[in-house]
């Protein structure tokens, strides 16, 4: 029996190992390329619901913030961040015109003047409350006529500072007063007494700054004399500035006659300080002494020659 001999590999052996080896790893890369296909379209016809939500292992997605074009976490449960400052004036500064640094300068400055406020006022009339002192500012509510409020002394563009809340609004300049404005008849329910009135007036502008007191002399006179169509109230000279006073307009010497009188019968009525018409004044305090000539003024306005002046307390 023939012993058995290792047999040497032939060169045909070998080129067919390795030809066979290589067949092999070229269809398992032909396989994997076949099969790109496929999965390109399994993910074409994936249905959607599979693609909503991440893993739970995987971080949310971002998406884009259309408004400051920045990626931002998808996230509908955030809280909004608290602030502990009124964003109010910022944001009403920006459409205001205003940069951001001088927004935030605003803004500092405000913060400042309501710190410090400390002065009270009464509102003598209802007043807008308004975001600035700008054309462009926004009406963020009303103070009724009546209350006491805290000032911060600034005034700008005919309009002040008060302190409303802990936070900054602006009023129309004119209508603060340092003492408490009588009450308005109308609204007491002491009534309105025989022969005057509260009911409003065709020119409700007139009004305008007035304390209650002025405005029941101006409604009651306005009633009682339809005839007089001209009415000044509230002026930054003398006893308008308060709003406590009106000129009722008139050169007929009969009819002012008339209407100073008809302002001595009702004087406690009309809570009236002071009667002035041509050249003469009359006081509810020296009733007795009845009109006491006055020094000449200087002109027939002055002397009141062409309009009745009441004011008021």
């Amino acid at each position: 029996m023939a012993q058995a001999r290792h047999k040497r590999e032939t060169n045909a052996r070998r080129f067919a190992a390795r030809t066979g080896s290589r067949a092999a790893k070229v269809a398992a890369v032909t396989a994997a390329v076949a099969t790109i296909p496929a999965v390109a379209g399994g993910l074409v016809v994936a249905q959607p619901s599979a693609m909503i939500d991440p893993p739970a292992d995987r971080p949310a997605p971002l998406q884009l913030d259309r408004h400051r074009h920045a990626a931002a976490p998808a996230r509908s449960d955030a809280a909004p961040a608290s602030r502990s400052f009124d964003r109010t004036a910022r944001v009403f500064g920006r459409a205001e015109g205003r940069s951001f640094q001088e927004g935030m300068a605003a803004e500092a400055t405000t913060a400042r003047a309501v710190a410090r406020a400390s002065e009270r006022r009464w509102t003598t009339v209802d007043l807008n409350l308004w975001s600035s002192s700008s054309p462009a500012a926004r009406q963020l509510g009303l103070m009724k006529a009546g209350k006491r409020v805290l000032v911060t002394g600034r005034a700008q563009d005919g309009r002040v500072e008060l302190v409303v809340d802990g936070q900054s609004r602006w009023v129309t300049a004119g209508y603060l007063s340092v003492k408490k404005p009588a009450a308005d008849p109308s609204t007491t329910g002491l009534g309105v007494a025989a022969g005057l009135s509260m009911a409003p007036c065709p020119d409700g502008s007139v009004e305008s700054g007035l304390t209650a007191n002025a405005i029941y002399v101006y409604r009651s006179v306005c009633h009682a004399f339809p005839q007089i169509t001209t009415y000044l109230g509230w002026d930054a000279h003398g006893e308008h500035a308060s709003g406590k006073a009106i000129d009722i307009m008139t050169s007929d010497v009969a009819l002012g006659n008339a209407i100073a009188a008809f302002l001595q019968q009702h004087a406690a009525e009309l809570h009236i300080y002071d009667i002035l018409w041509r050249q003469h004044i009359w006081t509810p305090v020296r009733a007795s002494e009845g009109w006491r000539l006055f020094a000449d003024r200087g002109s027939p306005t002055a002397n009141h020659y062409d309009h009745v002046h009441v004011s008021t307390y």
